[in-house]
């Protein structure tokens, strides 16, 4: 049988990106400059592999900031609008639903008297990607069992 992988579950915090630090702070790496980061729908669509729909949606349900206008009504959005929805982006591979994406995201505009809140949510969410993992931990053992198993027999197949 091989041998299963244990994750250590202990508190210990690599450095995380600028992004994920503050959601809304400018990260290196940015298409355009700070001051000169305006982009339209299409260019974060393609910036973010999400399409100009889903980037309306997020607005229209209150799950993006307000993003900027230009004196036509075009969308203009900035290096901290690519930064929030690279957090929103990690937020979904939790599972997190939609309407709790939506309250972080109303929690977070409410301003900083709302940090307990905020971070109540972000643990809940932290201990459902946990058991998760778990869950996916014990699913990768079954599997390590059964590929061996194939891997033993095809090596002394009267045995089986």
């Amino acid at each position: 049988m091989g041998d299963m992988t244990v994750i250590d579950s202990s508190p210990v915090r690599a450095p995380l990106p600028t992004a994920l630090q503050d959601p809304c702070a400018a990260a290196d790496g940015h298409p355009l400059p700070e001051g000169r980061d305006h982009y339209t729908i299409s260019e974060v669509a393609q910036v973010t592999g999400l399409t100009a729909h889903t980037l309306r949606w997020y607005e229209r349900i209150g799950l993006m900031p307000h993003v900027d206008r230009s004196h036509t009504g075009q969308r203009r959005f900035r290096n901290r609008d690519l930064d929030w929805l690279a957090f929103v982006g990690k937020l979904r591979l939790t599972g997190m639903p939609v309407a709790d994406m939506v309250r972080y995201a109303e929690l977070v505009r409410e301003g900083e008297h709302t940090f307990e809140a905020r971070q109540e949510l972000l643990e809940a969410t932290r201990r459902d990607v946990r058991a998760r993992i778990a869950e996916l931990q014990d699913t990768l053992a079954v599997l390590d069992y059964k590929i061996d198993l194939y891997a033993d027999a095809r090596r002394t197949p009267e045995r089986y």
